[in-house]
Formats: C-alpha cells, sequence, structure tokens
C-alpha cells in the first residue's frame, strides 16, 4: 500500500524507500486543474514516503479496458516525487489547490522498480479497473480469492466512486462509511491512488471539496494524542486552518477521509476502552480519532473510505458500515489483455512492434486454456510479475538498466510486504514484531524447499498443516497463523487446476505455486537464510549462544581473582571458549553444504537435455504451442532453484532483503562464494551440454560478481552454445560474463551456430567476439548488413580470430565484398568458410582478386554457391599463386563435368616441388575418386534436410553418375570395391533426403 507525511521515529521495523532528493524542475500543469501559478515550497523529504506504489505494481492502472488504445499525454515528470514551484506573477493562496498540487506529485512517484522499465508506466496513461463487487463479509464465508470459484457477470462491478452515490435509504445528514477489502495484491492500494489522483484532476468525486488521504502504518506509529486538525496540519501543512474541518454547520459534508491499511491498527469501539469525542480540536490517539470519525461522532457529515485485508474486516461493527465492497481483481481473461496489451505495447515507449503483438497473443491463448497461469493472474500482482519478466526475457537490451531473474522476483515481494510485521502483544514494541517476509520463508519457504527436495510442485492440506502450522502451540501464534492463512497464504498458493480430469468429491484438494518459479525462489531464499539447519547445528548455536556469554562473565570474574590468587586452575574456565568456535566450525560446514547444493542441483545429468533455464521461464508463462510431450503432472525439474540461490548472494538482492527483515550475512556470502566457485570451475573444465552451459552463464550473470566470473571462466576454452535459441536476453549475459574476463583471456572456440542470430543480436554479442580464435556463426539470419560489423570486428587491432564460419548465411556478393575489405587489415585470419552464403561469380572473381592482400589465408570454403566454371578456375589460379592457401571447397557449384576436371588438373603443380591446391568440387577427380570425398560426403549429409533438396539431390545423382562412370574404367576388384563404398554412401544420403521430403520433416539446422 502506498504512505505518506512524516513518520515517528520509533524502534519498529519498517522499511521505507524515499521519494528521493528534491529537485526544481517545470512542470506541465494538469489541464482539469486551475490554471494558476503557484508559489509554495514542500516539506522535508521524510514527508513524501511511497510504499507499495508505482504504476507497476498493478494492472488496474491501465485504462484499456472495454477501449481503445490510448496514450494520454503526461502532465509531470516521474523521475522526482517533489517539485518546487517559483513564478513572478500573484501566487495561489487556495489551501485546496496546493493540496491538489501536492496530492497529484506525491501519488505520481514511481518506485525505483517501475524506472527501470523506461519510467513511462503511469496511472495518469493507463489503468483497468478491477472487478469490484457490494458485497458483504457474510455473503462469502472464508473470502476466497479463487477465480473460477464464483462466475459473476462484470455488470455487476462498480467503481469507488458509485460506491458514494446517495441512495434514499440512507440518512442524508450523514456521510458514509465504505469499506473496500480484498486480498493481497488485488489492487486496493492501487484504486485508492487512482482515485485521489482522478478528484485532483477533477474527474471524479466531485461532491467533495477536500479530500484527506491517511495510511494507517504511519497512525499507529503516533505516540502523543492529539486532535483530528493537528493530525491533519502534521500531515498536509496547508491544510491547518482550513473551515472543512471546524465542525462549524455541515461544511464537513464535503469531506471525504480515506484510511488505507486499516489491518495495521488495532481499533477498539468499546466506550470502556475508546472515549468519545466529536471536538477536531481535542487531543486524542490516532486510533481514537478513526474511531470517533467512523463513530460518526465526530465530523458526522464528512464520508470516509476505509481499505483492508479480508483478516480484518469485522474489527470495525457493522452498524458504522453502510457499505461493504470486495474488489476482487481480475477475474476473466479479458481484464487481463487489456493490462498486458497496454504492458507490453508501451514496453520501449515508442510505435508497438510486432514481436510485443506476439506476445501478446500467446499470452491471451495460454490464459484462455485456464491455464495455471490464469489462476495466478486473477491477482493483479502477478500480472505486474508476469509483464516485468516477460520484458526481461524480451526486451532487455545494452541501453536498459542491469535486470536479473532474483533481483525481479525480490522486488516484486518488497513490492507488496516491504516493512510488513506480525505483531506479538504491544505493536509498538520491536521486541514483539517479526518480519512478515521472514514467516512467509520459515512456512512457505519450507513447505517450497521440501517440493524441490522431494521434487513435487503440488501439495495436500495435510501438506500444508504439516509444515505451515503443524507446530504451533500458544493462543497468540494460532492468532497469527490464522491472519497468515486469511491474508497471505493464498497469495503464494491457489488451488491445482487440472486438465482433461473429472475431480470428485473424494479426491483431496491440492494447491501450488501461483507461479512455480516462485517455489523454487522461496525455497533458495529458505536455503540461503540458512533455515534449514540440522538437529546439531540448532543444539550447537544454542549451547554456543548460552556458553558463550556465560564464559565472558566468567572470565571477567577469573581475570580478577586470578590477580589475589594466581592459580593455575583458573585456566580451565578457558576452556568454555572452545564452544563458540566449535559452533563456528559447525556453521562453515553448513555454509559449503550450501554451496555444494547449488552445484549438484545445477549439473543434474537428468536435466541435461532440458531446455535451458531462460526458455523454460519463458514457457511457463506463454504456455507450448503444439503437441507436449507426456510427462508425469506433479515432476518437473528445478533448474531455477540453484541460479536463484546464487542470484540471492548478489548485494543488491540482499540490501532489499535487508529491507524485509530478511538479513543475509556478508560472511555467509563469501564462504558460499568460496566453496562455490571451487565446484563451478570443476564442473566448467567438463564439456557441457549447450543448454546446460547456458544455465552456467546464466548463474554467473544472476550472481553479478565479476571477481568470480572471471575465475570460473579462467578454466573455460571452448563456449559452445550450438542449437540455443538466442534472445536478446541471453546474448546480454554471454557479452556481460565475457566482459568480467581479463585482456588475456582467449576461447579457443565460441560457437553459435543455429542459434538464430540477427543483425540485432550480433550486435549485442559484438563484446563477446574479441577473445575467441575460432568463431561459428553458421546457420543463422545474418544478412549483408551484417558483414559490416564483421569487418570492423576483423579490422580491430588485437583481432585473434583464426577461424570464421559463416555458412547458410544470406550474405550475397554484397556482403562479402563488406567483408573482403578487412583482408588488407588483418592478420589473424587464417580459414574463412562461406559456404552456401548466395555468392556468384562476381564475388568469386573479386576473392580472387582480394586473396593475395591477406597472406596469412589458408582454406577457404564457398561451396554450394552459385560459381561458374570460368569464376571457379580463377578462383584456384590464385589460389595457387598464393602462398599459403592449401584447399579451396568448390563442391555443389554450378559446375559442368569439363570444369571439374579442369579444377582437377589447375590444382596439381607445374613442377614436382611445388605446392599442390586441393580443389574440392566433387568425390571423383577425373576417372579416380577423390582422397576428400569422405569430408564433402560428411558435410552434405549434415545439411542436407536444411538445404534446398531438390538442388541437393541433383548434385549427388550427378556424384553417382560420375561414379558409376569411374568404375567401370578400372579392371582392378579392389578399386571398383573401393568405389561402390562410395557409392552407398551416397545413395544412404539420398534415401535419407527422400524419407525428410516424403514425411515432411522441417529443416534441421546443424
Amino acid at each position: 500500500m502506498w504512505r505518506f507525511g512524516r513518520t515517528a521515529r520509533t524502534g519498529v521495523l519498517k522499511r521505507r524507500r524515499s521519494c528521493g532528493a528534491q529537485k526544481e524542475m517545470p512542470q506541465k500543469p494538469h489541464p482539469a486543474i486551475t490554471q494558476k501559478k503557484v508559489n509554495f515550497s514542500l516539506p522535508p523529504g521524510d514527508f513524501c514516503h511511497v510504499r507499495k506504489t508505482g504504476p507497476s505494481l498493478f494492472p488496474e492502472w491501465i485504462r484499456l479496458y472495454g477501449t481503445s488504445w490510448n496514450k494520454q499525454e503526461k502532465f509531470m515528470s516521474s523521475s522526482s516525487c517533489a517539485v518546487r514551484m517559483f513564478c513572478s506573477g500573484t501566487s495561489n493562496t487556495d489551501p485546496i489547490e496546493i493540496h491538489k498540487h501536492k496530492l497529484m506529485l506525491w501519488f505520481s512517484h514511481l518506485p525505483q522498480e517501475e524506472k527501470q522499465f523506461g519510467g513511462y508506466f503511469s496511472l495518469e496513461t493507463m489503468h483497468v479497473e478491477p472487478l469490484i463487487l457490494k458485497k458483504k463479509p457474510e455473503e462469502g464465508k472464508g473470502l476466497s480469492i479463487s477465480p473460477y470459484k464464483d462466475s459473476v457477470s462484470t455488470s455487476h462491478s462498480h467503481t469507488v466512486e458509485q460506491l458514494f452515490d446517495p441512495s434514499h435509504s440512507e440518512d442524508h445528514g450523514r456521510g458514509l462509511n465504505v469499506l473496500l477489502y480484498g486480498a493481497v495484491g488485488t489492487g486496493k492500494s492501487t484504486v485508492v491512488r487512482k482515485l485521489v489522483l482522478d478528484w485532483c484532476a477533477g474527474s471524479k468525486l466531485s461532491q467533495f471539496k477536500l479530500v484527506v488521504p491517511f495510511s494507517c502504518e504511519d497512525l499507529c506509529q503516533l505516540s502523543k494524542p492529539t486532535s483530528l486538525r493537528d493530525l491533519v496540519g502534521r500531515k498536509y501543512m496547508h491544510l491547518r486552518k482550513t473551515p472543512f474541518l471546524s465542525g462549524d454547520s455541515d461544511q464537513a459534508r464535503e469531506v471525504l477521509f480515506i484510511f488505507n491499511g486499516m489491518e495495521k491498527m488495532k481499533l477498539d469501539f468499546r466506550i470502556g476502552s475508546t472515549e468519545l469525542c466529536s471536538d477536531p480540536n481535542e487531543a486524542i490517539s490516532s486510533e481514537a480519532v478513526v474511531v470517533n470519525l467512523l463513530r460518526k461522532y465526530l465530523l458526522p457529515e464528512a464520508s470516509i473510505l476505509v481499505t483492508t485485508r479480508l483478516s480484518a474486516v469485522d474489527r470495525i461493527p457493522k452498524k458504522y458500515v453502510a457499505r461493504y465492497a470486495q474488489i476482487c481483481g481480475f477475474n476473466d481473461p479479458d481484464r487481463q489483455r487489456a493490462y498486458f496489451t497496454s504492458r507490453l505495447l508501451l514496453q520501449s515507449g515508442e510505435k508497438p512492434d510486432k514481436e510485443a503483438e506476439s506476445l501478446i497473443e500467446m499470452l491471451y491463448l495460454n490464459l484462455q486454456r485456464e491455464s495455471q497461469l490464469a489462476a495466478a493472474c486473477f491477482l493483479p500482482s502477478y500480472c505486474w510479475l508476469t509483464c516485468a519478466t516477460l520484458h526481461f526475457l524480451h526486451f532487455t537490451n545494452v541501453r536498459a538498466p542491469i535486470r536479473t531473474l532474483t533481483g525481479i522476483y525480490t522486488s516484486f515481494l518488497r513490492l507488496n510486504f516491504g516493512g510488513e510485521v506480525m505483531a506479538t502483544g504491544d505493536i509498538s514494541s520491536q521486541e514483539n514484531q517479526t518480519s512478515l517476509m521472514l514467516y512467509v520463508v520459515r512456512t512457505v519457504g519450507k513447505l517450497a524447499f521440501d517440493g524441490v527436495t522431494s521434487k513435487r510442485t503440488s501439495f495436500s492440506e495435510s501438506d500444508l498443516e504439516q509444515w505451515i502450522g503443524g507446530k504451533t502451540k500458544t493462543d497468540e501464534e494460532l492468532r497469527q497463523l490464522a491472519v497468515f492463512r486469511t491474508d497471505v497464504l493464498d497469495f503464494f498458493l491457489v488451488p491445482c487446476v487440472e486438465h482433461n480430469r473429472i475431480i470428485t468429491e473424494s479426491d483431496e484438494k491440492r494447491y501450488v505455486f501461483a507461479v512455480p518459479a516462485m517455489q523454487e525462489y522461496l525455497a533458495a531464499l529458505y536455503v540461503v537464510l540458512g533455515e534449514n539447519k540440522s538437529a546439531l547445528e540448532k543444539v550447537t548455536k544454542q549451547v554456543s549462544d548460552v556458553v558463550g556469554q556465560a564464559s565472558e562473565d566468567i572470565s571477567s570474574i577469573m581475570g580478577i581473582l586470578s590477580k589475589l590468587i594466581p592459580l593455575r586452575i583458573f585456566a580451565i574456565f578457558n576452556l568454555l571458549k572452545l564452544f563458540p568456535k566449535l559452533f563456528d566450525r559447525v556453521s562453515n560446514l553448513s555454509k559449503g553444504r550450501i554451496a555444494n547444493t547449488m552445484a549438484a542441483e545445477m549439473f543434474r545429468s537428468e536435466d541435461s537435455f532440458n531446455e535451458d533455464v531462460l526458455d523454460q521461464v519463458e514457457q511457463s508463462l506463454l504456455g507450448v504451442q503444439g503437441p507436449q510431450l507426456q510427462q508425469e503432472a506433479d515432476t518437473r525439474s528445478f533448474e531455477l532453484y540453484p541460479i536463484f540461490m546464487g542470484g540471492l548472494l548478489h548485494y543488491g538482492n540482499r540490501r532489499l532483503l535487508d529491507q524485509l527483515g530478511c538479513d543475509i550475512k556478508s560472511t555467509t556470502v563469501v564462504q558460499i562464494t568460496r566453496t562455490l566457485k571451487k565446484q563451478l570451475i570443476k564442473e566448467s573444465r567438463r564439456q557441457q551440454p549447450a543448454a546446460e552451459l547456458m544455465d552456467i552463464l546464466v548463474l554467473l550473470y544472476e550472481f553479478q560478481n565479476p571477481r568470480l566470473t572471471a575465475e570460473v571462466l579462467q578454466s573455460v576454452k571452448v563456449i559452445n552454445l550450438s542449437t540455443v535459441r538466442m534472445t536478446p536476453l541471453k546474448c546480454f549475459v554471454l557479452s556481460s560474463v565475457l566482459d568480467c574476463t581479463s585482456s588475456s583471456f582467449l576461447l579457443d572456440e565460441l560457437n553459435l551456430s543455429s542459434c538464430h542470430i540477427t543483425p540485432e543480436l550480433l550486435r549485442m554479442l559484438w563484446p563477446a567476439f574479441h577473445n575467441c580464435r575460432w568463431l561459428n556463426l553458421q546457420f543463422n539470419s545474418l544478412d549483408p548488413e551484417s558483414c559490416i560489423l564483421l569487418r570492423d570486428l576483423l579490422l580491430e587491432p588485437n583481432c585473434k580470430i583464426k577461424t570464421l564460419q559463416l555458412c547458410d548465411n544470406l550474405l550475397s556478393d554484397r556482403g562479402v565484398t563488406h567483408l573482403l575489405n578487412a583482408l588488407p587489415g588483418n592478420q589473424s585470419l587464417q580459414k574463412l568458410s562461406l559456404m552456401h552464403t548466395g555468392l556468384g561469380d562476381s564475388a568469386a572473381f573479386e576473392l580472387a582478386e582480394r586473396l593475395r592482400q591477406h597472406p596469412a589465408l589458408q582454406e577457404l570454403n564457398v561451396a554450394y554457391n552459385n560459381i561458374g566454371d570460368s569464376a571457379a578456375l580463377t578462383l584456384v589460379d590464385a589460389c595457387r599463386e598464393h602462398p599459403n592457401i592449401h584447399t579451396v571447397h568448390l563442391y555443389l557449384n554450378q559446375l559442368t563435368d569439363v570444369g571439374k576436371q579442369s579444377l582437377h588438373v589447375r590444382g596439381v603443380p607445374r613442377e614436382k616441388s611445388g605446392r599442390r591446391v586441393k580443389a574440392l568440387a566433387s568425390v571423383t577427380e577425373g576417372s579416380d575418386i577423390s582422397e576428400d570425398w569422405h569430408p564433402i560426403l560428411s558435410v552434405i549429409g549434415k545439411n542436407s534436410l536444411s538445404w534446398e533438396r531438390e538442388r541437393v539431390r541433383e548434385q549427388l545423382l550427378v556424384f553417382l553418375k560420375d561414379l558409376e562412370w569411374g568404375r567401370k574404367q578400372h579392371q582392378s576388384f579392389w578399386k571398383r570395391l573401393h568405389f561402390r563404398r562410395v557409392e552407398s554412401r551416397v545413395r544412404r544420403t539420398l534415401r535419407m533426403l527422400e524419407k525428410g521430403s516424403t514425411t515432411g520433416t522441417n529443416p534441421v539446422a546443424k
């Protein structure tokens, strides 16, 4: 929820985010507000506090539901929440107008979590109304938030403004008390913020001339008695003398008080506990002020809006509530789609692109299937998490601030639970408060950890009872558990949505985490915080604390006595100091076990054939299109679990977790990192599958530890990511990780073949290319303009690339021309492969002319292009004159039989001592078999299904014809046998090609 106003300086565990430094910035006034120049200064920085705010927190802030796309104009800058306005003319001294301006600034503030996505999401530009129903608590027993329990028509939905419409059945002499209740994450605070902003703009609540918002979390921290007028003046200095709060006549009829988060206050409506007060100037406790306002004993004409969670609905007696309303979030896919549409289409701040539209369509299809995602996105908070994750996966670029998946989930929890505590007894005493997030980790996190270790994703009600409420004993613990179950538990766990199965009454109801990755995150947090202690660790810690304290006291006494009675017997008390050391030793072993667990989970053999972890995250959100593999419903891999463990050790995430009351010590991080480094170095030396290697890179990226990354990669010589579907995020991860290495670091091979690399992705990968000898970019989607970037790469002074493979990229003659411009200035390139790149005769002639400018080249591959006899002969002649080229690949070109024979003759040296150039044009050389027939057929066999099949088939038939003719020219049995062996290999390739054509097999990139 939001919070603003001065805060009481108490020691209570409450974390707040300040709005930042105040800056003088010109502002564009809102058109609905009177266009007068104002001269005033804002209160100190601690006056403006925002918590769980920002347009990205909840999807109600998008106004696209049922309307067309409309991007409204922003009236203010979102980079600062405090602005001081100056003018040279007359000033506006109307306190109401000043109040509106200040509320507009405060409530439009964007939190840091939202600014990282560009800062253009705000309540003024987008809003989707959640479902709000007039519903008394007794009408929905249990107050379930399940989206599939009740099917409610959207026509019954109300707005908050409609809740204050007068009716004949209510007393017009008194204001209305409206109670808006809902579960965590349904958007109560966002609806209130939007309501306040609309009132400031003059578009809603026009019957109220003054709206006074309060945060109950701030009010409960006030320790001194204060009057209503002083309370308002304390929060809003410009309203100290407003006549609306004087109590005279009926001016309060035009006042609306808003109390957000009433569950934070302990309101007592008993006369004996809370005195009656009707004087706005009488000093009483803040709780008494709220109670008397709700009683209509204090300013009875004023209207009041109270928001609260489900567990606190009964704290206000029904006789003091005129209307109840339940906020139900997004109960249908259309509301969810409205949010996703506006959110993702605005991801770049520019014209919507096709990628964003495609994402929205896949999301909508997944929501329509009543998938588990639809159950989660019933809560607007999870809509924000879904969009934040997709933004991270698809729209990461070098200009955006560095974000990690762990950071997104940590920010998500901070936005929903930051600073919240579980109070026992006196709420004002810090000793009686426990962080709510720490309570979540010890209960829900324990359940998540048990599920990860036993490979389970769904849980029965008995599991919930065992891990969440099984050990509660005292009445206070039972009260805490009841509140936790009502308000928080449903936020993390939702009923399992099972398809193609008829559920009978005898079936046990099962629950899953709203988002699958949340289970792995909470399990990782549970482990990193050290909550999964063994019995030895728990006993050792308790003994260490007791004995350690006792040893300090006894040592002090013995130190005094030993001066009077210097007996050696007192030295025995030094043994007491061994117990804390024993605990440190056991603790160190525990930290090492955490690192070993991370490594074991990271390199599980059964996960080696899975897709990389980023693709798995995307599939969990967008679903899997087409037929799916059959697998057990309750089992899956947990490859995010170790990655989250590494990400939680990053300083930025530890700082956010500290605000949540979950402290990860720096010593713990050092101990875990030391052991983890050894494990990662050991595993990185082994040859890992491409997807597993990508997961290691993601782990190092999430860790955000350049020194650890450099030390781990120092032992890596080959990075083979072949067939991994590269995205902007994966390219950014690879470049960022390799950027941590030293200038002397050098890869033997960087294999990015069949990775769907486009020219845009090639630019993102640019930093990763500087430290490798062999760069494999074949079977991608590069164009002629990509060669300009590759040319600049080869012209780098410290270029180390010796082999460059560009096969199966449509470079054409124009692209090769760009690439050849690098030959004079490059000294490292030895092998260049341009097979199947669309080259013609003109490119071959130019290549022949440029070869002498690069004497280091040794091998050239221009096979499977459109090169004819004349250009091929010219190219071979140029290679013969070159000092180092020994092989030229020319097979599968437009060559005649005469041309092939001429190439064979040209390759033979003119003198006995001369250098021979291999011109690989066919499997035969005249009437003999070419000694290089095997590599030619191997290349064709690997790529036959991805090339133009008819052309490959024609070339293979030509090979068969040449082999049959050559076999007839020999009488030797062994020669004929050798010919038949090669023929069988060619026929096998033909059968494989025809089988793929018959079955309709899609081209497979190799």
